[in-house]
């Protein structure tokens, strides 16, 4: 009777087939906490690295300073005269000027920033 029995708990044990795949799904579900963790830590980085640095001259650390020329605000550094502009503002600053010539247009820029 107790070979019966312990061939009743052998047939109840799970396949190696099984434990395998089960084990894979732990594996995936692990894998995928770990990235999702890395990529909330990596934004949590970057927005710290962003508070720290806005509006932080990235060539001497002092403040910027917003200036408008039209429509088109550039940042300025009045320590370092750094002249910082975003993606797509010096096309905007050309389309603005453009009937000038761009010498010009870089001219009547680097006007605004002269030492006075």
């Amino acid at each position: 009777m107790e070979e019966h029995h312990m061939a009743d708990a052998r047939t109840d044990k799970p396949s190696s087939t099984e434990e395998e795949y089960f084990a894979r799904e732990e594996i995936e579900k692990k894998r995928k906490l770990a990235l999702e963790q890395a990529a909330a830590s990596a934004a949590q980085q970057r927005e710290e690295l962003k508070k720290l640095h806005w509006m932080k001259c990235p060539k001497c650390g002092m403040d910027l300073q917003t200036l408008k020329q039209g429509n088109v605000e550039i940042e300025t550094c009045f320590n370092c005269h750094g002249i910082f502009l975003d993606a797509g503002e010096l096309d905007q600053l050309v389309a603005q000027h453009g009937h000038e010539g761009s010498g010009k247009v870089m001219g009547a820029i680097l006007n605004l920033f002269k030492k006075k």
